[in-house]
This record gives structure tokens, C-alpha cells and sequence, in this order.
């Protein structure tokens, strides 16, 4: 799978993920400060990375900053994203179910190692729940970025 990440800080957190994508066989698109001379301030290399996604050139992707908080905001703001910010397994198992995310935004200040590859296994272990609630919020979702959802 082709996985966009982006950090806006070159932190040990950023660069186990990566490396923890790669061990699991995953071809990683880096963005911000894990890509040399490219922009990394959080809201540039965030949009980046979930525009691979919307633009298929990534399967998924995870945006990282120092909360996770405002790479989620700018990832979000791209239309077909759906990014989840993750702080434990249960969430992004659940993101996943219920949500489809296809972005993973995490905290560099709040996720360790142990922490990391948990929220990794749940998110690429989850799938999309097939229970009407579910489809119809994601439909609901996916009309919110066309513009075209009812008040």
C-alpha cells in the first residue's frame, strides 16, 4: 500500500513511523520535514499528504504534528478526506469502522512507540462497517463535501 506522511517537525515519533510503515511493507510518499527542502509548516505538508489520497496517488495517509489537531484540521479540509485523530487503538479501530477514514492524523507530543504500532495494527486491521448507520453517515459525509447535504 502507498501511504503519504507528513510531519511538520523531524521528530523520533515521525521517523519510527516511517519506519514502522515501511517494516510492514508499505511504500511511504514523505511530506514537510521527513522530506528535505519541502515546506513544513503543519498546515502545508498535512494538505499535501491527504491530497495524495484524494488524488489516488496514495491508498492513505498519516499526518503528524505536535497534537495531531491542526494536521486533522487541514487534512480534513481537503474534499474525499476523511482523517481521524487517533490516540489509542480503540479509536482508530473505530475510525475506520465506522468512519472509512483514509488519513490518520497523530499527536508527535502524545504517541510513543509502544502507543504507535497498537494505533498502526487497529487502523490497518480495520475495514469499513457494512451497517446501514453507517453507510448512511458516510454517505452523509461524502455529500458534505460535494456541498450538497441538507441542514
Amino acid at each position: 500500500m502507498r501511504i503519504s506522511v507528513s510531519s511538520d517537525m523531524d521528530e523520533p515519533v515521525a521517523r519510527l513511523l516511517v519506519e514502522e510503515l515501511r517494516r510492514r511493507g508499505h511504500e511511504v510518499l514523505p511530506h514537510g520535514a521527513l522530506h528535505p527542502g519541502e515546506d513544513s509548516r503543519w498546515a502545508v505538508c498535512s494538505e499535501r499528504a491527504a491530497r495524495d489520497v484524494a488524488a489516488g496517488t496514495a491508498d492513505q495517509a498519516v499526518v503528524c504534528c505536535w497534537t495531531g489537531t491542526g494536521a486533522s484540521i487541514a487534512a480534513n479540509k481537503v474534499p474525499g478526506v476523511r482523517a481521524a485523530l487517533c490516540a489509542d487503538a480503540y479509536t482508530a479501530d473505530g475510525a475506520r469502522r465506522w468512519n472509512d477514514a483514509n488519513v490518520l492524523a497523530l499527536s508527535l507530543r502524545l504517541t510513543s512507540e509502544p502507543l504507535l504500532k497498537e494505533i498502526l495494527d487497529a487502523w490497518f486491521a480495520g475495514t469499513a462497517g457494512d451497517e446501514a448507520e453507517d453507510r448512511e453517515n458516510r454517505a452523509h459525509v461524502e455529500r458534505l463535501d460535494r456541498g450538497r447535504a441538507a441542514p
